[in-house]
Parts: structure tokens; C-alpha cells; sequence
């Protein structure tokens, strides 16, 4: 083997082994923080097991080609290279099917958002991610700001002793620019209220539709990092 293909490739997988330590320690580190019993119950949608599961399987694929190619070791770079090409065969295959299937793959996405609305107080991870999101693509809810309701905390049916019934959470609410300190109270009552009232203070449409407006006017950029994904990992 050439010695500078052999230092390519080492050096490749150990930028990779690196990053995918620091995902491990983070994803660990995340989960510790939180009780078990808020992690079983939103296992599917949680970020850091999320977190540790991808950094485990990049640790062991760039261990294969980090050794192999230090060690020529034949078995361990033929498993590094079928690794990387059912990765990349599993990403076309998405990639097409989720084209083709618009549909059924707007609804399982659907599905995931109001999963993650029914465990939003359930998970800090969860909420974090979720407040940001709507912050990000100025939406509340899946399809709508009433989806909320779902949500035990914010359920809107009379027999709800939360304080939080007919609320949405405040990342939910229009930025205000003259506010110095955030108004965690400032979607109290909103989903009582119709779209018209409503908009005057929160943002009523959904992230579903936000997430699609926003890959249709973004998707040159997706495409180059989808490029950008897939050339390392033919390289490799």
C-alpha cells in the first residue's frame, strides 16, 4: 500500500474516531443528567441514547479502517469498506424513497412530532429540542398551534387540572423585541382562542409545513451536503 494512501485513510478515520468519541461522551453525559424514568418513557425519541447508539457505530467503523490501514490488515479494511457502502446505499435508498413516498414519509414525520409533543414535559432533552425547533422555523405544533393538546400538560378538555390546560409552550409565541426577560407564560390560554386572535400572538401554523418550505428553498445547499456527506465515504 502506498504510504501516503496509508496516511490518508488513517488520518480520515481518526478525525472520525475522534468525533465519534466526543458523541459518546456527550450522549452518556446527557443521559446521566436526566432520571431513568423520564428516559424509558421517551426512549424512541431521545437524543442522547440517539447520540450514543451513532457515535458507537462511527467509534467502530473508523476502528476497522483506523486499524486496518495502520496494520494492512485485510479483514478489518474489507469490513470498513462494506460498512461505508451499505451506509451510503442505506442513505440513496432514503433518499429516493423518501422523494417517491412524499406522502407516507410526511406522515411517519407527523407521527414523530406528535410523539415528542406527548413526552415534551417528560424529557429536558426532548423540550429543548423541540423549543428550538419552533424558534427556528417560527411554528407550533405538527400540522397546527391545537396539536398541543395532546399533551397531558396542555390538553384543553374541561376535566385538565393543569395550569397549563389550552396553554402551548413560549417558544410558540412572537419574538418581541423590546422584551428583556422571556415570558414563559406568554401562550397561556392560546389554544382556546381561534387562528385569527391566535396569530396575533403565537406563530399557528405548523412545523410540518415549515420543515418543507424551508428544504424547497434550501435544497442546493441540502444537496451539497448530501455531496459532501457521500465524498468521504466513497474516498473511503
Amino acid at each position: 500500500v502506498s504510504p501516503i494512501v496509508k496516511f490518508v485513510l488513517f488520518f480520515f478515520n481518526m478525525l472520525f474516531w475522534v468525533i465519534s468519541m466526543v458523541m459518546v461522551a456527550v450522549g452518556v453525559y446527557a443521559w446521566l443528567l436526566k432520571h431513568a424514568e423520564a428516559t424509558m418513557a421517551c426512549l424512541v425519541v431521545d437524543p442522547a441514547i440517539l447520540l450514543i447508539v451513532v457515535g458507537v457505530l462511527t467509534f467502530l467503523i473508523a476502528f476497522c479502517g483506523c486499524i486496518g490501514s495502520l496494520r494492512e490488515n485485510i479483514v478489518l479494511l474489507q469490513a470498513f469498506s462494506i460498512c461505508l457502502a451499505i451506509i451510503f446505499l442505506l442513505q440513496l435508498v432514503a433518499g429516493v424513497l423518501g422523494f417517491v413516498f412524499s406522502d407516507k414519509a410526511r406522515g411517519k414525520v407527523s407521527e414523530i412530532i406528535n410523539g415528542a409533543i406527548m413526552h415534551y414535559r417528560d424529557d429536558l432533552d426532548l423540550q429543548n429540542l423541540i423549543d428550538f425547533g419552533q424558534k427556528e422555523f417560527s411554528c407550533c405544533g405538527g400540522v397546527s398551534y391545537k396539536d398541543w393538546s395532546q399533551n397531558m400538560y396542555f390538553n384543553c378538555t374541561m376535566d385538565n387540572p393543569s395550569r397549563e390546560r389550552c396553554s402551548v409552550p413560549f417558544s410558540c409565541c412572537l419574538p418581541d423585541d423590546d422584551e428583556v426577560v422571556i415570558n414563559t407564560m406568554c401562550g397561556h390560554g392560546i389554544q382556546a382562542m381561534g387562528y385569527v386572535e391566535a396569530s396575533a400572538v403565537i406563530y399557528t401554523h405548523g412545523c410540518i409545513d415549515s420543515l418543507v418550505n424551508w428544504i424547497n428553498r434550501n435544497l442546493f445547499l441540502l444537496g451539497g451536503i448530501a455531496l459532501g456527506l457521500a465524498a468521504p465515504q466513497v474516498t473511503g
